[in-house]
């Protein structure tokens, strides 16, 4: 069963995870209310219905493990590291819920109740992840692929080292195309008389990979149309990788490539709702984070002293090249750039303040930025903004690093969850092709599995310098 792809980024069997966990956590209110009144109907003349109690403690702890990265498909954690998130989902979902009640108390538990229904929820989940990851290592939900072309860009599929990054699919053979250089696996080569379908058959392919390093005149098109039509999934090298690494291989595309792909379209909807959303999540999260806001304020004041500025801006590029200033906790020393040169934040770097540390560790000096978002310089999802000095420069290296520029910058995004913090041209390559994957792909859904996903990115300091 291979795992096939919603919208690019959500697979199946996350899916159907995600639908089994849900209704583990609303069957366990109805559990618990049965050992705790003795039926469902003793414990809803006691507190009321419980079918609204259990959506929402579905719902909240549904949430919480996305937060904590629980349904990244390529999730390179161990079952210890999965404990450790699910406990923490849970603390964060019984504070949600603690405060849900309060404020709605028609839909409240008493603390047994509820107590009881999360902990018969957390262990049947840890059950049932345990299964899950069992199933998909054994080959069960990944696509059987076969390759066509054995030269240089078969080669990149190879990049996917790791046993989480092959998680959705397995490698069943490799074809030989005309003027390929025959580099890759030659355990896997397929030089048979047989032609692609029936290699296709004989292996059982659900899809076959073009990786041809030339195709003028090589393609075998009556071949690939002949696959196509038994049902083999017939895909590019690039749109592969993008399913399979979550970004963009500028070493691999063209510009006729991003003309004709699907995505990377821009509509006044998608505009509106983007913009609805970051004003209603800014808003939120500033009635909800100013206290701490006004503590990091006193905390810098307290540590540089009482004139240290609190604040700083700094020129940043933002829709469409326009320069804006962005603003930010100050987390440096008030001269570390003296001599007015730009320079890349290094891991220790001696410019930083004690205080700052702490800051830049949990993504705290991101936190005025709710600013730039209300002023419409900022997303809250989208590629970081870079300074305009840097820009000039990755854009001169780089190819296709203006295109980054088509979506407004965000306070968070796609590259920040995907790889840590960048300081240097190379870190700056590799970054955009997950900017690039989001410019393509960005809509609500995703925007808003970022913005979950980043709780995971401070708690747990991903990326932070």
């Amino acid at each position: 069963m291979p795992a096939w792809t919603i919208n690019n980024f959500v697979r199946t069997p996350l899916l159907l995870l995600g639908l089994i966990e849900s209704a583990i956590l609303f069957s366990s209110v109805y559990l618990a209310g049965i050992f705790v009144f003795g039926s469902v109907q003793s414990c809803e003349e006691n507190i009321g219905p419980l079918l609204p109690r259990a959506i929402t403690v579905a719902v909240i702890v549904i949430i919480s493990l996305i937060a904590m990265g629980l349904y990244h498909f390529h999730q390179r954690a161990n079952a210890k590291e999965i404990l450790v998130r699910v406990v923490v989902a849970t603390v964060i979902s019984a504070v949600v819920l603690s405060s849900s009640f309060y404020l709605l108390p028609t839909i409240s538990l008493p603390m047994n109740l509820a107590a009881g229904a999360m902990l018969v929820a957390m262990l049947a989940i840890m059950i049932v992840r345990f299964i899950f990851l069992r199933i998909v290592d054994e080959n069960i939900f990944r696509h059987r692929t076969l390759i066509y072309g054995a030269g240089e860009r078969s080669a990149a599929i190879l990049d996917f080292r790791r046993r989480a990054d092959r998680r959705g699919f397995r490698i069943v053979g490799t074809v030989p195309a005309p003027g390929d250089t025959q580099i890759t696996d030659h355990r896997s080569l397929m030089t048979g008389s047989h032609n692609l379908l029936g290699i296709a058959q004989e292996k059982d392919a659900d899809e076959i990979v073009i990786a041809m390093d030339d195709r003028r005149g090589n393609l075998p098109v009556r071949e690939l149309l002949d696959c196509k039509l038994r049902g083999i999934n017939v895909i590019d090298l690039v749109e592969f990788m993008e399913r399979e690494s979550g970004k963009i291989r500028i070493d691999l595309v063209n510009p006729g490539w991003l003309i004709f792909s699907p995505g990377f379209r821009v509509n006044a909807a998608r505009s509106f709702i983007k913009r609805t959303m970051d004003i209603t999540v800014a808003a939120l999260a500033l009635l909800l984070l100013w206290p701490v806001m006004l503590l990091v304020a006193l905390a810098i004041k307290l540590g540089d002293g009482l004139r240290a500025p609190v604040l700083y801006r700094q020129s940043r590029v933002g829709l469409h090249g326009n320069t804006f200033d962005v603003l930010k906790f100050r987390s440096m020393r008030v001269d570390a750039e003296a001599d007015g040169q730009a320079v890349w934040a290094d891991k220790n770097d001696s410019r930083i303040t004690r205080v700052g540390g702490v800051l830049r560790k949990f993504r705290l000096d991101e936190l005025p930025q709710i600013i730039n978002v209300f002023k419409g310089e900022m997303s809250l999802v989208g590629p970081r903004p870079e300074r305009p000095q840097f820009v000039e420069q990755l854009s001169e290296s780089i190819p296709y690093y203006s295109e980054r520029h088509t979506v407004k910058p965000g306070v968070t995004g796609w590259a920040q969850l995907r790889y840590a913090y960048g300081s240097s041209a190379e870190d700056a390559a590799e970054k955009l092709q997950y900017d690039l994957y989001y410019v393509k792909n960005q809509n609500l859904l995703l925007d808003l599995v970022i913005c979950l996903q980043t709780v995971e990115v401070v708690l747990w300091g991903k990326g932070a310098r």
